[in-house]
């Protein structure tokens, strides 16, 4: 026993009040200062570390700024190309109907060249749990619009602003994905605040409930920061998702079967 164990085990009559993730491993981020993913990723090790489910967790990564994500979680994990994670973790899912499987993937990858697969798999009612970055860019790739940037917003590939007439308004995938019938639970919450992210934390925990209960597809998406491509600090970031995204994308949860 190590002397971190030995420190860690509750002495006499103490009560443990806290553990170690061993979900989530230790490492130097590659992320940009500033950015979400690493917190997204706290929230889901957590909750796979509280269901104590991680021995049987399959993780599907897809392209982006979590193309490594495998390499946070201590979970068996694939890689799907771009767009496809939904339809390898129904590959996943299908082949290894005892396991837990979760796709991450970001508004580029799973709201643009993804839709299809994503609102297939939905639809079908999958069995798996969607984890969806909305940081209202493609952010790997040098700051283009994606399906999420919001109206005016500018971005590499919309100079003047994304216009409603030219490009479309945003999509609320979290809206679409509760309307589908084979859908179990579809949220969505922010990651601007403490208040905010205890709250994501048990949006993404329902998605994951809904998935080992068997009800369906679940899906929870978070509204994250881009600093780098939003062309601000952290503090303005966490500040443009309050006062800017949460309007356009409202908090909340669309569906859950399991109350209904």
């Amino acid at each position: 026993m190590s002397r971190t164990d030995k420190c860690l085990r509750p002495q006499n009559d103490e009560k443990l009040v806290f553990d170690v993730n061993s979900v989530l491993n230790e490492r130097v981020t590659h992320y940009c200062p500033g950015c979400h993913h690493g917190i997204a990723h706290r929230l889901v090790s957590e909750v796979l570390h509280e269901l104590g489910v991680a021995d049987k967790t399959i993780l599907v990564a897809s392209v982006g700024c979590a193309a490594f994500t495998y390499d946070y979680f201590n979970v068996d994990s694939v890689e799907a190309p771009h767009g496809r994670a939904c339809a390898v973790a129904t590959g996943v899912r299908r082949a290894r109907p005892d396991t837990v499987v979760f796709t991450y993937q970001g508004d580029g990858d799973m709201a643009a060249i993804g839709i299809g697969e994503s609102l297939h798999a939905a639809n079908r009612g999958e069995k798996i749990t969607a984890v969806f970055i909305n940081n209202t860019v493609y952010g790997m790739t040098g700051g283009q619009m994606a399906p999420t940037t919001l109206l005016g917003q500018k971005t590499t590939t919309s100079k003047q602003g994304r216009s409603l007439s030219n490009e479309g308004g945003p999509i609320r995938l979290a809206e679409i994905m509760a309307q589908l019938q084979g859908v179990a639970y579809s949220a969505r919450y922010a990651l601007d605040s403490v208040k905010h992210v205890r709250e994501a934390k048990k949006a993404v925990r329902g998605a994951f409930d809904a998935q080992i209960a068997g009800l369906g597809f679940s899906f929870v998406e978070l509204l994250s920061g881009c600093p780098t491509n939003w062309n601000l600090d952290p503090v303005a970031a966490n500040k443009r998702i309050a006062n800017d995204m949460i309007p356009v994308f409202p908090l909340g949860v669309f569906k859950d079967v399991a109350d209904e």
